[in-house]
């Protein structure tokens, strides 16, 4: 089994704050995370995909048709956004590391299947500084 990794950018804003609590406790709980003027990072996305390398080409998969996925159905709808107002599929959302990964999930894990036969999404991988990320394994 070979691992094949895509890294892809983008910039988007976001706040930590849950409704059913008051402000000071959202700023308790969350921190300078609950800014209500919002707050951005420049996050980091690694896709990882799995699979035997195809006789004819080599290839896992086509590293430029895996790119294009992603920014068609992840990136462009994220990118320079607030993830909390301007993303239908985090509508009514935390939007945590945690949540907004596994939404991406939901999202490219069918979509990866049908780029290469016997490839399959593995892991993803969510920077959101370079200290603290994510992984999700669906």
């Amino acid at each position: 089994m070979v691992y094949v990794n895509r890294k892809e950018h983008f910039n988007a804003a976001h706040k930590l704050f849950n409704p059913n609590w008051s402000r000071e406790k959202n700023e308790e709980v969350f921190g300078p995370c609950a800014n209500e003027n919002w707050h951005g990072h420049n996050f980091e996305l690694i896709v990882t995909v799995k699979g035997e390398p195809d006789p004819d080409t080599g290839f896992v998969v086509d590293l430029k048709k895996l790119s294009n996925l992603i920014r068609s159905e992840v990136i462009d709808k994220v990118d320079h956004k607030n993830l909390n107002m301007d993303v239908p599929f985090l509508e009514g959302k935390m939007a945590s590391c945690e949540i907004i990964i596994a939404e991406f999930w939901k999202i490219l894990e069918p979509k990866v299947k049908q780029l290469q036969e016997g490839s399959s999404l593995h892991k993803l991988t969510l920077y959101e500084t370079p200290r603290n990320f994510v992984e999700y394994y669906g």
